[in-house]
C-alpha cells in the first residue's frame, strides 16, 4: 500500500487536533482543495519530509 501526504497541521494537544480534523472533514471539498493548494500547490507527496 502506498501512502501519500499532501497536507498536515501540527497541534500541541489531541483535543485541538481532533477538533480541527472534524472541522476539515465536515467542510466542502473545494475548501479542502483550497487548503491543500495554500500549503502545497503542486500536491507533492510530503510523507518523507515528516
Amino acid at each position: 500500500m502506498s501512502l501519500s501526504v499532501v497536507y498536515y497541521e501540527i497541534f500541541e494537544d489531541i483535543y485541538h487536533a481532533k477538533s480541527r480534523e472534524k472541522q476539515i472533514k465536515g467542510g466542502l471539498r473545494q475548501k479542502k482543495i483550497n487548503l491543500i493548494n495554500s500549503m502545497n500547490g503542486k500536491w507533492k507527496d510530503i510523507y518523507d519530509e515528516l
